[in-house]
């Protein structure tokens, strides 16, 4: 839907090319009809009951893999060790990852939507064999 550039992880990866996005088969109800998640379904027509499950449903290219960090008690920040860069996280972004001091922010550019493909899913990065 191209509404948040980064996916949150507990581990760091060096893989930097494409990516597919994977919608796990198991929705949220209840988050979905809390704010931002609400508005922002309602804004692409969806709801908690007909988000695509099981399916990939994008691909992207991971661009970077950042360490986050904690700016003062509300604010955080990507940070590109390379050369020590620092992308502030703002917005509905916060909502929508687990931007916790500690954890990575995959950046995510490139993203297009595909026709929903089922998938069966798994932990951490795999192989899908679509298109």
């Amino acid at each position: 839907m191209g509404e948040k550039r980064f996916e949150t992880r507990s581990w760091s990866t060096k893989y930097r090319d494409s990516i597919a996005i994977h919608a796990a088969k198991k929705v949220d109800k209840e988050i979905c009809l809390l704010e931002p998640f609400r508005s922002v379904l309602a804004k692409h027509e969806y709801t908690a009951d007909n988000l695509p499950t099981g399916v990939v449903v994008a691909t992207a290219k991971l661009e970077e893999c950042l360490k986050l960090v904690t700016l003062g008690t509300d604010k955080v920040a990507a940070i590109r060790e390379a050369d020590e860069v620092m992308i502030p996280i703002e917005g509905n972004e916060i909502s929508f990852g687990w931007f916790e001091r500690g954890r990575f922010a995959w950046q995510l550019t490139e993203v297009k939507r595909i026709a929903p493909v089922p998938a069966i899913g798994k932990q951490g990065l795999w192989n899908w064999e679509g298109e």
